[in-house]
């Protein structure tokens, strides 16, 4: 297919993982999320921004989770819902690497590969929203909020390492996957969760290994995985 521009990257964001606290004042380990944005080129490898780090890469990062990218145009539905909080003033309120214009969930599919700067990515999975939103909003539910919305952002897993800066267009190469925008995947992780037709449909797509597991389990027991560790912590 002929390449063309889903939308843009308005800001690129990069941070060290420092201390977290959750929302109780428990200790929550170390965290990324609060990020800067960066002015000038960034190489991006096939972990992520030069310069990023994850606090727990058994849940963040790595190679399918190498860029997380969140469409700015949310921010003013949050703000509609939450009010003016601080956090939504200006990306990254979500932890994103990549604050975009022009495309959302409903936009961007399963699989899709751009090239974004000199690099090329590759849709890898939705964002299942954890607890340290929480913390960030001052919200108990605000995982689970995002979760709900629909507006969860995404990963990308990186195919060719290069550099990105704001300004970039997020240019389409392939689309292998037409019949599976995010938006159909969120629906199908946190609605229509036991739809077990769409489901065997997902199962024959390549997934992460981790939803690899996630699928499984639910067409052989016909249950849903437990959210409450991941969204309350």
């Amino acid at each position: 297919m002929q390449p063309r521009v889903l939308g843009t990257v308005h800001t690129v964001l990069r941070g060290p993982a420092r201390p977290y606290l959750r929302l109780d004042g428990r200790d929550g380990g170390l965290s990324a999320i609060d990020k800067q944005a960066v002015t000038g080129p960034v190489q991006v490898g096939f972990d992520g921004l030069a310069g990023d780090e994850q606090g727990d890469r058994r849940v963040h990062g790595g190679p399918d989770k190498a860029v997380h990218q969140y469409a700015l145009e949310h921010y003013e539905a949050w703000r509609r819902e939450l009010g003016p909080l601080a956090v939504l003033q200006a990306p990254p309120a979500f932890g994103e690497n990549f604050s975009s214009t022009g495309v959302s969930e409903e936009d961007i599919c399963l699989g899709d590969r751009l090239r974004v700067g000199s690099c090329v990515l590759e849709v890898s999975q939705s964002r299942q929203p954890c607890w340290k939103l929480n913390t960030r909003f001052g919200r108990a539910d605000m995982a689970l909020r995002v979760q709900q919305s629909g507006r969860t952002g995404w990963y990308y897993r990186v195919l060719e390492p290069g550099q990105v800066q704001a300004g970039d267009k997020l240019n389409l190469l392939e689309r292998p996957h037409p019949r599976w925008p995010l938006s159909r995947v969120i629906t199908l992780l946190y609605v229509k969760v036991l739809d077990l037709a769409q489901l065997r449909e997902l199962a024959g797509l390549p997934l992460t290994p981790s939803w690899q597991k996630l699928v499984r389990h639910r067409l052989e027991r016909h249950s849903v995985e437990d959210w409450e560790r991941r969204t309350l912590g």
